[in-house]
């Protein structure tokens, strides 16, 4: 059930420069002495882009621009505002929000930065829940964070009818590919990760388009990594999704199939072998056993007008049921399995030493 809007906590008050005014906002963040950054893919978002970098908080240390080959003058924008804090990276070609996010987290990983954020350049992200996103990674209760859009009926209300249904749908997928079932909003971009977690795999194997979001968390949800959601409200003003309907539905299964069967086989068959993984050896070859031989003695019994016998109806039955079964227990399994123990610590570079321990 979806808790009560009225009572989700209240994203802090800021100025037009983004300093916090709320005065419930902690200085976990200043007092861990972290290294936070910022990346924005910049493509077609001229009106935009000069309002979210404004908005960025003071306690963000770099705040990392790449523009995409931008056919507009996002980037002439970006360079004319003389931001201290900002650096401007520019593709030759475009090559999507996850080629843009890949040259982003290089630069971040590069600079040394323990925590880097997505953030979307067309205003539809807030940026006064960048302290939500950011403090569980900082006290070391997660390596991922999401904001999740679905927190509140109201939210649900402003969101537009066809992306809401579209979302719902390819949540499901995604979770299952993923391996976050706890994870109510898979497809949001408005995610911080800790530099950690993306040392321990190669950032330039990302899916480059729009696939980038769902292909991270596969990527997360093979390395064991903790994603917890953030609630928020999300924004929706006149600019337009470039993504289209029919491209998410005839090229989001395979790859969301290609990336399940890589998290199953990572997961349950290199890092780890458990129930889940003899439930699966076991379930799927009786589950295609029995359709194939239940569609064989059908379209043989069916061509020469006869009745199969009951016991070449229950050899058929039998183990399709029994796969069945197995197969849900090992779904049943691995929702129980959603990481729950961090593969990163507490940021503190209170030792002198300019590292985060």
């Amino acid at each position: 059930m979806s808790p009560d809007p009225d009572i989700l906590p209240r994203p802090p008050q800021r100025t037009e420069r983004g300093t916090e005014l709320a005065p419930s906002a902690t200085t976990t963040i200043e007092a861990s002495g972290a290294r936070i950054g910022v990346v924005i893919p910049c493509y077609r978002v001229a009106p935009q882009i000069e309002k979210v970098i404004r908005g960025i908080p003071a306690w963000v240390e770099a705040i990392i621009v790449v523009d995409d080959a931008s056919p507009d003058d996002s980037a002439a924008r970006v360079t004319a505002l003389n931001h201290p804090r900002v650096t401007l990276l520019r593709h030759p070609q475009n090559q999507g929000v996850g080629g843009a996010m890949q040259t982003g987290f290089a630069e971040a990983l590069k600079r040394g930065l323990d925590v880097v954020v997505k953030m979307d350049g067309d205003d539809q992200m807030d940026a006064s829940y960048l302290r939500a996103l950011v403090e569980p990674l900082v006290d070391g209760r997660a390596d991922v964070t999401k904001c999740n859009r679905y927190s509140s009926l109201r939210s649900l209300g402003e969101m537009p009818v066809v992306r809401m249904i579209g979302n719902a749908g390819l949540t499901f997928l995604v979770k299952m590919a993923s391996g976050y079932w706890n994870i109510f909003d898979p497809a949001n971009g408005f995610v911080a990760v800790r530099t950690r977690v993306l040392e321990r795999f190669d950032v330039q194997r990302l899916p480059k388009r729009y696939f980038f979001e769902s292909g991270f968390l596969i990527e997360l949800g093979i390395q064991r990594a903790v994603v917890l959601d953030v609630p928020m409200t999300a924004k929706y003003g006149e600019e337009h999704s470039s993504l289209k309907p029919h491209r998410v539905l005839i090229e989001f299964p395979p790859k969301l199939l290609y990336g399940f069967m890589r998290r199953l086989f990572w997961r349950y068959f290199v890092h780890d072998f458990s129930a889940v993984s003899v439930f699966v050896l076991t379930g799927f070859p009786l589950l295609v056993f029995g359709l194939a031989f239940g569609i064989y003695e059908y379209a043989w019994f069916y061509t020469r007008g006869e009745y199969a016998s009951a016991g070449v109806v229950m050899l058929a039955a039998m183990p399709i049921i029994l796969g069945v079964q197995l197969l849900l227990q090992a779904i049943v399994l691995d929702i129980a399995a959603v990481p729950k123990t961090p593969l990163t610590t507490a940021i503190r570079r209170e030792d002198g030493t300019g590292k985060a321990r």
